[in-house]
């Protein structure tokens, strides 16, 4: 009866996860950014790549790693500046990529790789992660089973709210054969993505 009753968080930790993964972050923009370019089809392995990655903040989350990491003399600094420099790159290749072809040849679509190492130096995904696993208790008592619970429901909704992300940015896919208005959206998605990740790293 425990466990029924503990289950009534659910609700709300399921609104708490759409929100949390489905609002605009570095990682969602560079979907919609990778859908414009290159159709869903060829961004599918980013897209991937981001989920898996995700799937590994979240375990790295659950076990305490991050915090222990973060603790240390130093590491924080560090970690905010390579991620920083990361993110600075990613806008920089959206900016400056150049129109999109009528058969997509000659621009390098971004990888699985690419979409992994996105999440593993996302800041909004560790600050998101951190909010939801610390403040739902779905099975009370059992710790291993209420972790994965909710990594699984997570993996659920995170693929859910990239897909359609990815999707939505592919609508844009017509407007990257003109060299103007391929100019204009990648700079403006450059330019919220830089900003997604000051918000993040200043609500982390």
């Amino acid at each position: 009866m425990r466990d029924i009753r503990a289950m009534d968080a659910l609700p709300g930790f399921l609104l708490a996860g759409l929100a949390l993964a489905g609002s605009p972050g570095p990682a969602t923009l560079s979907l919609a950014a990778a859908g414009a370019a290159f159709g869903t089809r060829r961004a599918a392995g980013y897209l991937a790549g981001i989920v898996v990655g995700m799937v590994a903040v979240m375990a790295i989350t659950a076990s305490g790693v991050v915090g222990l990491l973060l603790a240390a003399p130093g590491v924080a600094p560090v970690v905010t500046v390579a991620a920083a420099l990361y993110f600075v790159w990613l806008a920089w290749r959206i900016a400056t990529a150049p129109p999109l072809s009528a058969d997509g040849s000659g621009r390098q679509s971004p990888s699985f790789l690419g979409g992994f190492g996105l999440s593993l130096v996302n800041p909004k995904g560790y600050a998101a992660m951190a909010a939801l696993f610390s403040g739902f208790v779905l099975l009370r008592g059992r710790l291993a089973l209420d972790a994965g619970m909710k990594i699984a429901l997570l993996t659920a909704v995170i693929v859910a709210v990239n897909v359609l992300w990815l999707m939505s940015g592919a609508l844009l896919t017509r407007f990257f054969r003109e060299p103007r208005s391929n100019r204009i959206i990648n700079i403006a998605f450059a330019v919220l993505l830089l900003a997604s990740v000051a918000i993040a790293v200043r609500a982390a």
